[in-house]
């Protein structure tokens, strides 16, 4: 954790007198922690994610990451925070990217279940990682607006202390709302117009390449060259900024969130991002939400597997043999 403390009433396995499994599952790692009975960290293990070898392989390598994480069988459930859209109430994911092959359709709760033995709750991964945010909220009906601006776009919802999931688990999905700056611009899903085309890692870099006539390797290039004075740079990196900002505006009006955090590894390129950003953001909102500024996420890089073990006491569990 960074810069909070995750209150007890969050900490996975706090008042069940059990012992659980939080595992994160993105495109090129897989990690997982044993948290005991007072939520402190027992054991972790991480090892690759096999994205290129199809979902059976990606289960396999889940169970097997639970298996080095705890060999002595002592968790009774284990949450899982994954990359794609998961609907938890199914177990299924119901749409993915190609960033792990053939990831789209798979039973992610019964399969997981199955091949571990364990019970097993799922979510997607930026709600996950959201949870330990919302129950860092003062009191029971706290209100979170959580963006994630990576090489994607994510995010999640919770209204009146309880996180949205919505049909087919899609609440959150932040990066394919329509923005201005990204009139005409295709996006991975097939659409065009989405907020992760200008405001993503790669669509800010493609932005920058676009102004400048130029091809640069990766996002941090670009900030470098702002700092130097880069004006395309310099307008690449506001533009998404400012677009993320407006877009987390219009939706503070409409949800009233307690609190707005803008993770992920976009906002840590630097000032001249959070500035365009929160004054975008400002300009959006309505006089009672004047005072609302985004901050940064409490929990640092324990946070998806701590939210994803917390699942288990949330969120419906999958069992072994739903699939036989």
């Amino acid at each position: 954790m960074s810069t909070g403390t995750l209150p007890a009433s969050a900490r996975p396995g706090t008042g069940t007198g059990t012992v659980v499994i939080g595992l994160d599952l993105g495109g090129t790692k897989i990690a997982a922690a044993l948290f005991g009975r007072d939520g402190t960290v027992l054991a972790r293990h991480t090892r690759p994610t096999p994205a290129r070898d199809g979902s059976a392989a990606v289960l396999d390598a889940l169970a097997a990451a639970v298996a080095s994480v705890d060999p002595d069988g002592s968790a009774t459930a284990l949450g899982i925070a994954a990359a794609g859209v998961v609907d938890p109430r199914t177990g299924m994911v119901t749409s993915a990217t190609d960033s792990i092959r053939g990831w789209a359709g798979t039973a992610l709760g019964a399969g997981l279940a199955d091949r571990t033995g364990l019970p097993v709750a799922c979510d997607n991964d930026v709600r996950a990682t959201a949870g330990p945010e919302l129950a860092a909220l003062d009191g029971e009906h706290g209100s979170l607006l959580f963006a994630a601006v990576g090489t994607g776009v994510g995010g999640a919802v919770a209204v009146d202390g309880r996180m949205l999931h919505g049909a087919h688990g899609m609440a959150g999905h932040l990066g394919h709302l329509p923005s201005p700056e990204a009139a005409g611009l295709p996006c991975t899903c097939g659409s065009t117009g989405h907020l992760e085309v200008i405001a993503s890692g790669p669509g800010i870099t493609a932005c920058y390449e676009r102004l400048a006539g130029t091809s640069v390797d990766r996002l941090e290039t670009v900030a470098a060259r702002a700092a130097r004075g880069d004006a395309d740079a310099v307008r690449a990196i506001t533009a998404g900024a400012a677009a993320v900002g407006r877009v987390l505006g219009g939706l503070a009006n409409a949800l009233g969130p307690d609190r707005v955090v803008v993770g992920g590894g976009v906002p840590r390129i630097g000032p001249l991002y959070g500035n365009a950003l929160a004054a975008a953001f400002t300009a959006e909102l309505m006089p009672p939400l004047r005072g609302l500024t985004p901050v940064a996420p409490l929990f640092g890089h324990d946070a998806a597997v701590l939210g994803a073990a917390s699942l288990t006491t949330t969120l419906p569990l999958h069992h072994p043999g739903a699939l036989r």
